[in-house]
Order: C-alpha cells, then sequence, then structure tokens
C-alpha cells in the first residue's frame, strides 16, 4: 500500500449548524499531483485550512508527514507549504524583500536567503522580476510568487487553494508545467481548481467532494472502472469501421487486442483507451451514481 503524505480520518468541521467537512477519510499518496474537487461550498477550502493548521476541526483528525495540524502545528508547518485562495502578497515590499521576509519567518539562515531566492525566482520564472515592488506585477505573476513564498522552506507537501484562478492561457500552461516540475522533485502536491479540464492534465489522483462529503477518491481511471463497471477501449479498423468495447485491467485489454488480431484475423489500425473525461465523472459521482 502506498505511504500516504496526507491523511484524514473523520474529519469533521462545524460552524454552528453548519457542516463544512462531514466525517471526511482521505489518503493521498507521497509524490502525487492530488485535485480536491467539488462545488462551492463542499468543504475544500475549510479542509486545507486545517491541513494547514488554521482551523481546528471539531471532530476526527488529520494527519501531514505523520504529524497532526491541531496538536504539532509547528512541525506540520515544517512540513507543508500553504498557498489559500486569497494571495496575501505585501505591495510594500521588494519581490526578493518579500521571499527573505518568509526565509526569516522559517527561521532559515541568513547566509542562505540570496541563494534561497534566487532558485525560488528562477523556479517561478520571476527572476527579472527580483527587484520590482510587489504591487507592479500582474496577478500571474502574484500567484507565481505566492508558490515561490510557499516554497520558501522546501516543504514535502504543498497545498495550493484555487492557484489558478484568475490566471491568462499562458500563465495556466507555466503552472501546469511546474506542478509537474514540484512533483519530480519528489514533492507531493495537493490542489483544488473549478477548473476540470486543467485538473484532468495535472492530477494523478482526485477526490470529489459534495457538500462536506467525500464521494469518490483515486486515480481518475478507477474511479471511472467503478462507476461503468470497465473502461472504453476504442478499435478502428482499416477502412474505417470503429468498435467499441468494455473491460476491466490491462491484462482484459492484452487478451482483447490478441483476440481481435490473432484470433478473428481483424486490421486493427487504431487501439486506444477513451476515458469519459474528468468533468463527465464529475457530473456522474455528484449526480450519486457512485454510492
Amino acid at each position: 500500500m502506498t505511504e500516504a503524505a496526507v491523511r484524514t480520518v473523520a474529519l469533521t468541521k462545524r460552524y454552528g449548524s453548519l457542516t463544512a467537512v462531514d466525517g471526511l477519510d482521505l489518503e493521498i499518496p507521497k509524490g502525487s499531483v492530488f485535485g480536491l474537487i467539488g462545488p462551492n461550498g463542499a468543504g475544500k477550502s475549510t479542509t486545507f485550512a486545517i491541513l494547514a493548521s488554521i482551523v481546528s476541526p471539531t471532530a476526527g483528525r488529520a494527519e501531514v508527514a505523520g504529524f497532526d495540524p491541531s496538536s504539532d502545528a509547528r512541525s506540520v508547518r515544517r512540513h507543508l507549504g500553504y498557498m489559500p485562495d486569497v494571495l496575501g502578497v505585501y505591495d510594500n515590499l521588494r519581490v526578493d524583500e518579500y521571499l527573505e521576509f518568509f526565509a526569516a519567518a522559517h527561521e532559515l539562515r541568513r547566509s542562505s536567503w540570496t541563494g534561497l531566492v534566487d532558485g525560488l525566482l528562477e523556479l517561478v520564472g520571476l527572476e527579472v522580476k527580483r527587484e520590482a515592488m510587489v504591487e507592479s506585477l500582474s496577478r500571474g505573476m502574484k500567484q507565481r510568487l505566492a508558490l515561490a513564498r510557499a516554497l520558501v522552506h522546501d516543504p514535502d507537501v504543498l497545498v495550493l487553494d484555487e492557484p489558478a484562478s484568475g490566471l491568462d492561457p499562458r500563465a495556466r500552461v507555466e503552472l501546469r508545467t511546474l506542478l509537474g516540475e514540484l512533483r519530480a522533485m519528489g514533492k507531493t502536491v495537493v490542489i483544488s481548481s473549478h477548473i476540470l479540464t486543467e485538473m484532468e492534465e495535472m492530477c494523478s489522483h482526485v477526490a470529489i467532494m459534495e457538500a462536506g462529503r467525500l464521494l469518490a477518491s483515486g486515480e481518475p481511471a478507477e474511479i471511472g472502472d467503478r462507476l461503468r463497471g470497465g473502461h472504453q477501449v476504442v478499435v478502428r479498423l482499416a477502412g474505417g469501421e470503429v468498435l467499441r468495447y468494455t473491460v476491466t485491467g490491462e491484462e482484459a485489454q492484452r487478451d482483447l487486442l490478441h483476440r481481435l488480431i490473432v484470433d478473428e484475423g481483424l486490421p486493427v489500425v487504431e487501439f486506444r483507451e477513451e476515458g469519459a473525461g474528468l468533468e463527465q465523472l464529475f457530473m456522474d459521482v455528484t449526480e450519486g451514481t457512485l454510492q
């Protein structure tokens, strides 16, 4: 079983009569890009705030890198970088001063600041803005600066709440590339977004929430298989005829391909999986198809 970077058990948060998170059981594998998906009010931001030790749960518990945010917030903050949906950048500082401020807040050695800032600005593509005032940055640049801030202390886990909000198409492509680089560095990235087509390209795993409850969790293809009893394979024959099959697992795919080519002698020119896509998966799950 894959070791979890983040785990919640019966996690619950109530605000008076409102239940924002309702008995959430979640495991986020180490080294994954994990998408938390749901409509407004699903409980995503509240879950993130609990993981970041900003909000205490009403019941249940959470773990980040093996530490409980409620009882050991200091350890959690050493291992977790948090980027909320409200940027919170300080306009009256230069870009390098902004990152140095957070380096000091994390008690990093002053002698390391210059190299650290240089490396972070290069990573997020802001090296030419080192001496610019934060207030002069575009929204996309401020998003990148906020991500650099979350990386100042080299955390194992990144929690990013709507990081693509307000970004133009180029900035969104750059963000996807950057998240891939962070995963390659061994980081676990937990991200929320309303842009499901982009989540599909970025995420190795997803969880779908609605009204504070977890409806489904896992690799998107796995969830789709559970919904539809397998995944769809499209076969195109020479001449243009298209056949569709529902199979479960790689072994079944291999057997199907062998049967079509060897046993039946069909002129197969294309053999591929056809996913319903994350948007359709979200609609199917939130319609209550998956229990």
